[in-house]
């Protein structure tokens, strides 16, 4: 017969009441309608902010744009158009005619082309150097808040004042073409303005690329880095095996961000070549042709901008669904294994 003592009752504690509620994780009816009074006055604004436009620019695109008709010559009242203004668009449709070369309407597949190229080029640029930055903002050493504070000036500037001094720089007797002793139309020649545009955006983005990695580059234990140095990892083993793994999250983020903010980019481009694209349009991108529509029809350009935000939708949807949800599986199962 085994007797307890008063010292083993004391550590193990009063047996537990079983008559006390327990949370389930699940919200009661109370809860559920407060919380959704919490945040209706926030869904409100949203829908009033971004519902609205996205409708009314639909609305718009169905619609038929009052003006000429380049096949008859004849004045067109507007009216229901159906799907008509996105089919010419994709279909680069003036009328009943193909668009002829140099017009709007023919510019639509070479600046989706132009929209993805900087795109790609920009943020694959971006991210290289933004995890080099942001490795570098992460040492310990003397100065490292005036090197952070030093590395976000070119973020910090606005795009147009960015623009405009590249422009100057870009110039025919510029400091670019000084250094290189050349004579390059670097605004206008067909992949010189590419260049010149994509420098400019890496200049002045890659420091938010590396702000957002760096914030998860401090959340990862240094001593996660010390046992596989006890291990023997290399430098570059650290670097494949624990940084990349465990910043993928702040990493994906990051691209995300970018990636929408360069496929509706218009600003810098505009400025920078002053509106016309450089040579052939070179990069004339989907937001330039939307604002250069405007003059000639709102119904038209309404239907181009739903044609973009399509696009910035679908591109944004893979990367969550297919990228992001990855990651978030995964933190579920590692915390089902923990309990």
């Amino acid at each position: 017969m085994s007797v307890t003592t008063s010292d083993q009752a004391v550590e193990d504690g009063p047996p537990p009441d079983d008559t006390e509620p327990r949370r389930t994780g699940r919200l009661t009816q109370g809860e559920g309608l407060r919380g959704m009074l919490l945040v209706a006055p926030t869904l409100i604004a949203l829908a009033a902010v971004i519902g609205y436009p996205v409708v009314r620019a639909i609305v718009m695109s169905l619609q038929q744009d009052e003006g000429l008709d380049p096949a008859t010559g004849q004045f067109v009242e507007g009216g229901f158009a159906g799907l008509t203004n996105y089919a010419d668009w994709i279909l680069q449709r003036c009328g009943n005619v193909e668009c002829p070369p140099g017009t709007l309407g023919a510019l639509f597949w070479p600046s989706v082309f132009n929209t993805f190229g900087l795109t790609v080029v920009t943020v694959a640029i971006e991210v290289t150097l933004g995890l080099w930055f942001a490795s570098i903002m992460h040492r310990k050493f003397k100065g490292r808040g005036m090197v952070r504070a030093s590395v976000l000036i070119p973020w910090a500037i606005p795009t147009a004042v960015t623009s405009q001094l590249w422009y100057f720089i870009f110039s025919v007797d510029g400091i670019f073409n000084k250094l290189l002793g050349t004579q390059i139309l670097w605004t206008d020649d067909k992949w010189a303005v590419r260049f010149a545009v994509v420098l400019a955006d890496v200049w002045k983005t890659t420091p938010f690329m590396a702000l957002l990695i760096l914030a998860g580059l401090q959340i990862i234990s240094d001593e996660v880095y010390e046992a596989a140095k006890v291990d023997g990892a290399s430098a570059w083993q650290r670097f494949i095996h624990i940084t990349l793994p465990l910043v993928k999250p702040a990493l994906l983020v990051a691209i995300l961000f970018r990636t929408l903010d360069v496929l509706r980019i218009f600003d810098l481009p505009y400025i920078l070549t002053k509106g016309g694209g450089g040579e052939e349009n070179a990069v004339t991108t989907l937001s330039m042709l939307v604002v250069a529509q405007i003059r000639d029809g709102f119904n038209s350009a309404a239907a181009l901008s739903t044609i973009t935000f399509v696009i910035i939708f679908l591109v944004a949807f893979i990367f969550v669904k297919f990228l992001g949800a990855h990651v978030v599986q995964t933190q579920q199962t590692q915390r089902k294994g923990a309990r």
